[in-house]
C-alpha cells in the first residue's frame, strides 16, 4: 500500500502510471548516481524576480525518445520551480482548494511523518532558502511575500489538512507520497504500455539508487487536445477512450478538434528521498505550450516525426488516432489554411491562433 497526496491536483498523473517496485533496503548503491546536495547547501538566489523568469521550454520530442525514461540526477536546488505565472497558478490552485477540497487533498495515517518532513524540507529548507526574495521565516511563521500569506511553520502543532494544504498554497509541483506497503513493494495502480517490457527495469534500477539527497528527473510528453485545463478529477485517464476529445466523441468523429484547444503538455517528474522516513516523493510539475507557438518556433516537423514513429500501443496509449493525422499533417503545412475551411472539414480538425503562452 502507498500514500498519494494530491496538491490542488493540476497535472492528474497518478492515473497515467503503472508501477511495482522491489523493497530497496537490502541493495547496494550505485556508482553512476552519486548523492545529491543537502538541504544545507542549497545556493539561495538573492536578486531572483519571478516576474522575469520565463517558463522552461521543454521540447522532449526532439529526441523521439518516447518510452524511455531518459532518467538524470537533479541539483536539489531545482526541485521547486518558480516562473512569470507562478502567482496566477497559485491562485487557481487556492480556488480549487475552496471548491474540490476532497479531490486535491487525501491523505492516511501512514504519511503522517512523511507530511510533516515534506512541509519541514519545503517550507523551511527550499523556499526561503532558495527564493529569499519571496519567502522568509520569522518566530515560526512563514510569510509569502508574493500573495502577503502568511503560516505557522511550528511543526509539532499542526495537523496534516493544514501542512498539505499550505503546500498546496506555496507551490505549484503536485507531491505524491511514496510509502512501502508490508511487502516492501511501491506501487501506483494503472495501466501503461511497455511498461514491464521497456519501462520496468530502469524503474527499478532508479528506486535502487534512492537514498537521502538524491534527486533524479525525467520527463513525460502527450498531446492534450481539450483545452488548457488541468484539474480533471471526473476524468478516469487523460487518455481514456471515453473522456471528451477521444475517438468516440462525436466531435472528434466530424473532425472538429480545434487546434486552438491543442497543447504539447510536459510533465517534469522528480524522485527525492526524504531523509528521515525514507519516504521517496514522486513530485509532478505540468507544462502546457500551445500547438500553433510549438509550430512558429521552427518544430512542426520534429514534433510530427515523433509523433508518427511512435511504437504502434504507446501511440494509442497517448490517443494518436485522434489526433495524429490531422495534427501531423497540419504541423508539416508551412501556409495557413482558412479557418472556416479547417471547421468544415472532415479530415482535419480546425485551425485558430493559439496565443497563451507556456504555462
Amino acid at each position: 500500500m502507498f500514500s498519494i497526496v494530491l496538491l490542488a491536483s493540476l497535472s492528474g498523473v497518478g492515473a497515467n502510471i503503472s508501477i511495482r517496485i522491489r523493497s530497496t533496503k537490502h541493495l547496494g548503491n550505485f556508482v553512476d548516481l552519486a548523492p545529491g546536495r543537502s538541504a544545507n547547501d542549497i545556493e539561495p538566489l538573492k536578486s531572483f524576480d519571478y516576474r522575469c523568469v520565463e517558463p522552461i521550454r521543454y521540447r522532449p520530442f526532439r529526441n523521439k525518445t518516447h518510452v524511455k525514461m531518459a532518467i538524470a540526477k537533479m541539483p536539489r536546488n531545482d526541485w521547486i520551480k518558480i516562473d512569470r505565472h507562478y502567482l496566477e497558478r497559485i491562485n487557481r490552485r487556492k480556488e480549487l482548494l475552496r471548491n474540490n477540497h476532497q479531490f486535491c487533498i487525501g491523505s492516511n495515517e501512514l504519511a503522517r511523518l512523511a507530511i510533516r518532513e515534506l512541509y519541514g524540507e519545503v517550507m523551511v529548507n527550499q523556499l526561503p532558502k532558495r527564493f529569499p526574495t519571496m519567502f522568509s521565516i520569522r518566530r515560526g511563521v512563514f510569510t509569502n511575500h508574493i500573495t502577503g500569506c502568511k503560516y505557522s511553520v511550528s511543526i509539532v502543532d499542526l495537523d496534516d489538512t493544514y501542512m498539505l494544504d499550505t503546500l498546496a498554497e506555496n507551490v505549484e509541483e503536485d507531491f505524491y507520497f511514496m510509502i512501502p506497503d508490508g511487502n516492501g513493494e511501491y506501487r501506483l495502480q494503472a495501466y501503461m504500455p511497455s511498461y514491464e517490457s521497456r519501462l520496468g527495469n530502469g524503474v527499478d534500477k532508479s528506486f535502487r539508487r534512492m537514498e537521502p539527497g538524491l534527486t533524479i528527473m525525467f520527463i513525460q510528453w502527450s498531446i492534450q487536445t481539450d483545452g488548457d485545463e488541468l484539474f480533471k478529477p471526473l476524468v478516469r485517464n487523460t487518455f481514456d477512450p471515453d473522456a471528451p476529445g477521444s475517438a468516440a466523441d462525436p466531435a472528434v468523429q466530424r473532425g472538429l478538434i480545434s487546434f486552438e484547444k491543442t497543447y504539447l503538455r510536459c510533465e517534469h517528474h522528480t524522485l527525492t528521498c526524504l531523509p528521515e522516513t525514507k519516504t521517496v516523493m514522486f513530485c509532478v510539475r505540468t507544462y502546457l505550450t500551445p500547438i500553433k507557438q510549438i509550430k512558429d518556433e521552427g518544430n512542426g516537423s520534429a514534433l510530427a516525426d515523433a509523433c508518427d514513429t511512435m511504437p504502434e500501443k504507446f501511440g494509442v496509449y497517448k490517443r494518436r488516432p485522434v489526433w495524429g493525422h490531422r495534427l501531423c499533417e497540419w504541423m508539416r503545412d508551412g501556409e495557413r489554411k482558412d479557418e472556416d475551411t479547417l471547421l468544415h472539414d472532415p479530415v482535419q480538425a480546425s485551425q485558430a491562433d493559439g496565443q497563451r503562452p507556456t504555462r
